[in-house]
């Protein structure tokens, strides 16, 4: 490649780069990328899923159990010390993803790979001198196994370094290629070693080979090989945060092999090894998603865009893994039977589908764990990969005390991932401080919402109602109960009965989450009062947030999309046709607001369009255009449209499912059924005071 062709390609990665981090600041464009990535990872981790996955059946075949416990325990030895070369990926698509400057993401790599070479050859030599010992303890019928080993470990730690280059320039393509060509070489190289009859040692050399070939060809395109600047410096305490998360990572991904191998006889562990290769399928899965989050979270400034990425990663993952496990538990016996050969299962002591299942779903929780352990790390320094590495000395401790059967050793991990998923979950899940008390001090000098009077919740259902009626849900409604809906008669609790029924035939979700203490007034605003109003948290005024939910904090934002001439959208049609009402003075139904107090703030739970426009209109007299009523509640905390956080959600979530399967036009008939036992009349249609709950 000449200096011209240099330079082209050193512009395409600069212009690549600028657009990636011109998407840092949107989360639709980072869950775009994220899903792209993931994309390109998740095809090739199937690649290299089922490519593993006939590597694997045809050693075993050709091997036999106890050959393939030899050869598993060696490999699963390689994946221990696997533990370093993730080490320095990770730390270096976190760096070279955070500088700006492609010559400081050259100046991260070149230190980084420099020092690989250092520790690569410490460890090798030092695995080379350990050899002896360590096959001891394994059970392996040489030495030299080990000692072929220790080639392939000097050469891993390095290409971790090229891999992670890769990942920080959000080159997944390249990237998913490399692994690809790491198993398909070592496939291919198994196969010929093995039809020359070399065994065991076949196997591990061409695992060596493999290693050799994707670090050759994972070297930096010519555009990078350019004179470094001063990056952003690695942190020694990144170093060591990604080396304490993966060595407890690979200790728990293999160091059940390694003791299974030291226990059971070689028959069994050979079984187990087959267990668990297939059922770490969806872990390599869920980590291809991981490799497209992380660079992709690092990369992101704001703390929303990287929650963004978190989420959308851990919905993936649970897909993922969900799918898998369900494949798993509906493949039948004689399928793994064909696939291994009958002798190979022969001394198993429990079904092998069922350790199978077992395995698969521990791997997938421990998956559910990584996300959120990732996510930390690609933001912060963080304690959970301490965590992780206490949890995987406790399945060491587990396993040494409980290990009578293959199924208990599986148990023994399952409980413990599951713990470990709780532990790492917790700050995530933790119940957001209030939003009251974390503005106590800048409201305290402010004056209490002006309370008016007291009034009912029938009031306030029939106002709501009438915002409501023109729905398409109240077409089959709409005739019959126009003067009920338009003229309401407060006084009369049968039609109080009817409108909370129809009212609950499409706002039954939002109307149960209020709390049943909640006491409803009229009250008026202030112009200072507008500072405490924040937009109901759903649907499209989610994306328009931008971490905070406050009226004044979000009108620049709505502005700009009602008034977009690039983006038509139903929002902005329905924004442009509300701010026009607004402007010409239609009379329009009063803003129904929720609160814990008069003191706020307070949460619009109905009206959000119409007071978005009086704000677009005239911010000055915004207060002054409708009717407010209020529901205040001291628990109003627990209701998520006030405050949202796993404990809302949970809450709500039960509620969904709780009245998924109700039919709501039922709760309305069955009303004027029971109607012909009473004397009461609505219309056309009789009424009774009969149950109306819906």
């Amino acid at each position: 490649m000449n200096q011209q062709e240099i330079d082209v390609a050193r512009a395409e990665i600069v212009n690549q780069d600028a657009i990636a981090r011109a998407a840092t600041g949107s989360p639709k464009a980072l869950r775009a990328r994220l899903l792209s990535g993931s994309m390109i990872m998740l095809v090739s981790s199937g690649f290299v899923g089922a490519t593993n996955l006939l590597y694997n059946i045809i050693i075993a075949r050709q091997l036999g159990a106890t050959e393939f416990g030899h050869a598993t325990a060696i490999y699963t030895l390689l994946m221990l010390l696997s533990s370093v070369t993730l080490s320095f990926q990770l730390v270096c698509s976190k760096f070279v993803a955070r500088n700006e400057d492609l010559a400081a993401k050259v100046a991260v790599y070149k230190t980084l790979h420099r020092r690989s070479w250092q520790i690569a050859i410490s460890i090798g030599l030092a695995t080379a001198f350990a050899s002896s010992a360590l096959s001891h303890y394994l059970n392996l019928p040489t030495w030299h196994y080990i000692l072929v080993l220790s080639i392939g470990i000097a050469l891993y730690i390095p290409l971790g370094v090229r891999r992670g280059l890769m990942q920080g320039l959000y080159d997944f393509k390249r990237l998913a290629l490399n692994f690809a060509l790491e198993v398909t070489v070592k496939l291919i190289g198994a196969i010929l070693l093995l039809h020359y009859g070399f065994g065991v040692m076949g196997v591990i050399a061409a695992v060596a080979l493999s290693i050799a070939i994707a670090y050759l060809a994972g070297a930096p395109a010519a555009a990078l090989r350019m004179t470094p600047a001063s990056g952003q410096e690695v942190s020694f305490y990144e170093g060591m945060q990604a080396i304490v998360f993966f060595v407890g990572q690979v200790t728990i991904n293999n160091l059940d092999i390694i003791l299974v191998k030291h226990f059971f006889p070689s028959a069994l562990a050979g079984l187990y090894a087959a267990v668990a290769l297939v059922g770490r399928v969806v872990y390599m899965l869920s980590w291809s998603v991981v490799s497209s989050m992380f660079p992709v979270s690092a990369g992101s400034a704001h703390e929303r865009g990287g929650k963004t990425v978190m989420s959308t990663a851990l919905l993936l993952v649970v897909m993922v893994s969900s799918l898998f496990t369900a494949a798993v538990w509906l493949a039948p016996s004689s399928l793994w039977t064909s696939i291994l050969g009958p002798g190979f299962l022969v001394q198993a002591q429990s079904s092998f589908s069922s350790l199978l299942v077992m395995y698969a779903a521990l791997t997938g929780i421990y998956s559910f764990s990584v996300v959120l352990m990732t996510y930390e790390m690609s933001r912060r320094i963080g304690n959970a990969g301490w965590m992780q590495l206490a949890f995987s000395i406790a399945i060491a401790v587990g396993i040494y005390r409980y290990h009578s059967t293959l199924h208990q050793v599986i148990t023994v991990q399952l409980v413990l991932m599951i713990l470990l998923l709780i532990a790492v979950a917790i700050p995530f899940l933790k119940v957001q401080p209030s939003p009251l008390s974390e503005l106590s001090a800048e409201l305290a000098g402010r004056e209490r919402l002006l309370q008016v009077r007291r009034t009912t919740e029938d009031e306030v259902i029939a106002d709501f109602l009438k915002a409501e009626f023109f729905q398409p849900e109240f077409d089959p409604y709409r005739e019959r109960f126009s003067k009920l809906v338009f003229q309401p008669d407060l006084g009369n609790d049968r039609e109080c009965r009817i409108r909370r029924a129809l009212l609950f035939r499409r706002r039954g979700r939002l109307w149960r989450e209020l709390p049943l203490d909640t006491e409803w007034w009229e009250v008026a605003l202030q112009p200072s009062d507008l500072a405490q109003l924040r937009i109901f948290p759903r649907k499209q005024w989610r994306g328009l947030a931008s971490g905070s939910f406050y009226l004044l904090d979000m009108i620049s934002r709505i502005k700009q999309r009602v008034f977009s001439e690039s983006e038509i959208t139903s929002f902005s049609a329905k924004m442009k046709s509300v701010t026009s009402d607004v402007a010409s003075g239609v009379h329009m139904n009063s803003i129904i607001l929720i609160g814990i107090d008069a003191s706020g703030p307070f949460t619009i739970l109905e009206g959000n369009h119409r007071m978005a426009g009086a704000m677009l209109v005239s911010p000055e007299t915004a207060h002054q255009r409708f009717n407010f009523f209020c529901g205040l509640s001291p628990r109003m905390s627990q209701c998520c449209w006030y405050q949202t956080d796993f404990n809302t959600l949970s809450r709500y979530a039960k509620n969904i499912v709780r009245y998924m399967f109700r039919d709501r036009d039922y709760f309305i008939e069955r009303t004027l059924r029971d109607a012909t036992l009473s004397s009461g009349v609505v219309g056309s249609s009789t009424v009774s005071d009969s149950d109306l709950t819906v």
